[in-house]
């Protein structure tokens, strides 16, 4: 399995992909590839995020004024 790379490879390539099709100096079949490439570097993005949001730990204020870690989705269920 190939090393997974990180959020901030896959986003500067991304922005990288981004400013070439703003520059408009590309083929319209070249635009085609790289907008394509762009929409699969904005998923990993998503997902990567969405992976990371799982492991967001909320600290949330307990009824005798200490804090406490509780999982995200609890908080955010809650």
């Amino acid at each position: 399995m190939p090393d997974q790379k990180s959020f901030e490879a896959l986003y500067g390539e991304m922005e990288e992909a981004v400013r070439q099709l703003e520059a408009g100096d590309l083929s319209l079949e070249e635009s085609l590839a790289l907008f394509a490439r762009a929409t699969a570097l904005a998923e990993q993005c998503n997902a990567l995020l969405d992976s990371a949001e799982l492991r967001v730990r909320q600290l949330v204020s307990q009824p005798d004024g200490s804090s406490a870690a509780e999982p995200f989705e609890n908080w955010q269920n809650g």
